[in-house]
């Protein structure tokens, strides 16, 4: 299976199998007393560790001997496929059981390479964290329809993990020739809508393959702990799509009629797994009104723009692009939009009080961190760039008047907000151990 995916260019599901195996050859001698951990030790590497707990000591078992020697060398290689699937932070939990072997056989040589090896990792963690440039995979929601040709797998859902940053198109042509391949080119069909599929609707003549982009999903309670894209992207078991929905039955319209439905699906393993696709379990459905998914595209916003500003080494494309789409002051698009259409007195009556006021909380939070950006961004340009900035500052000034106009207070002081950027800039260089001078 390893081998298979090795072959495939799957690196965090064949290093996931080798884990797997040196759990069970570390569980076979902790039960023969011959090593101080078994499964335990390597649920900290994946939680899907839990299902190898059912291995039978019967009379199977009595015909394998495994050593100590065999599981150092099951450990040694799981080393070497973890750094090949760029997840450095799993070798330390490699590296404790491996130290104390080494260490009771006076193998320093070993020692030593493992220990540079630990150093190299560490060094990987902050440069990929610095750089942002490390896609441990891309999710897709795949369901299969046809009775006809899928049997027993039809009406099922997997999640399916791809490597990098893979494409819709691309997964699904994948899928196309696969399945082309087995029940003829011109019987199977992709659908690439999201929205619930009906099987009675379809024609029973072809095989159908719906793919959906999905993203991992977190509760607002478990996304403080998720701090690194490493922890955003190991032992997940939650994904999100969502579909954009009118009450009058279109896709799309005006910011005051747009809803979505947001769809949270479970599946039986985390991932990674050994293997690709994991199978859908649970599903739970969130609708959206309007003033929710205002309060959701200025929460993300303001999320992205913080990050951004956060980072030690500052993405100014990223910074640019997001500032200019976030304080154009544009009629029917950005944020102005939802101020205009949620938060103005004549309106804001029709979606409740607890909503209106949280949406005003955030448009103070999306203010600070435009300013914050701004402030960011004049630090950091060429002079050749100086008129740009101008502009963006020019209408980041409008935003906030017409903001402050609609809300009836003074959403902006400019002496407020460079004390409030000095604090904040101070704690951003504290945690990524950077000078605090603001020249």
């Amino acid at each position: 299976m390893a081998r298979a995916h090795l072959k495939n260019g799957d690196l965090s599901e064949a290093a996931m199998c080798y884990v797997h195996v040196a759990a069970l050859v570390a569980e076979y001698l902790h039960r023969k007393k011959l090593f101080p951990s078994g499964l335990a030790a390597f649920k900290r590497i994946t939680l899907n560790i839990e299902e190898e707990a059912a291995m039978r000591e019967d009379t199977g078992m009595q015909d394998v001997y495994y050593t100590e020697e065999v599981l150092v060398e099951h450990l040694e290689v799981c080393v070497e496929q973890l750094w090949k699937a760029e997840r450095y932070e799993l070798i330390t939990h490699i590296a404790k059981l491996i130290i104390p072997i080494y260490e009771k056989r006076h193998e320093y040589e070993k020692l030593s390479r493992l220990y540079d090896t630990l150093h190299r990792a560490y060094n990987k963690i902050m440069e990929v964290i610095q750089s942002g440039r490390r896609l441990l995979g891309t999710y897709f929601r795949v369901a299969f329809y046809g009775q006809g040709f899928f049997e027993e797998e039809d009406g099922k859902e997997y999640i399916y993990k791809e490597p990098k940053l893979t494409g819709l198109s691309e997964i699904s042509q994948r899928l196309l020739t696969l399945y082309g391949e087995k029940f003829g080119q011109e019987n199977v069909r992709i659908l690439q809508d999201s929205n619930k599929v009906n099987p009675k609707d379809l024609d029973p003549k072809f095989a159908y393959v719906q793919v959906t982009f999905v993203k991992p999903y977190f509760e607002e309670k478990e996304a403080p702990e998720k701090k690194t894209d490493f922890e955003k992207c190991h032992n997940i078991n939650r994904f999100v799509f969502e579909t954009p929905y009118t009450l009058s039955g279109k896709k799309h319209g005006g910011v005051e009629e747009q809803c979505k439905r947001r769809i949270v699906l479970t599946t039986s393993n985390t991932f990674p797994y050994v293997k690709k696709r994991v199978e859908v379990v649970g599903e739970k459905q969130v609708e959206l009104k309007p003033v929710d998914v205002a309060i959701d595209e200025m929460k993300a916003r303001t999320a992205e723009l913080t990050k951004l500003c956060s980072n030690q080494e500052v993405d100014m494309i990223q910074l640019q692009l997001k500032l200019q789409g976030c304080v154009s002051v544009q009629v029917n698009a950005g944020p102005m939009a939802y101020a205009r259409a949620f938060l103005d007195d004549s309106k804001s009556n029709q979606s409740g009080n607890k909503k209106v006021k949280d949406l005003k909380d955030i448009f103070r939070r999306f203010v600070e961190a435009c300013s914050m950006a701004l402030d960011i961004n004049e630090r950091l340009i060429k002079e050749d760039q100086f008129e740009y900035h101008e502009g963006l500052k020019s209408n980041f000034k409008e935003m906030v008047k017409e903001l402050s106009d609609i809300i009836h207070e003074q959403i902006y002081q400019e002496d407020m907000m460079r004390s409030l950027l000095q604090n904040s800039l101070h704690v951003f260089r504290a945690i990524s151990g950077t000078s605090t001078d603001l020249g």
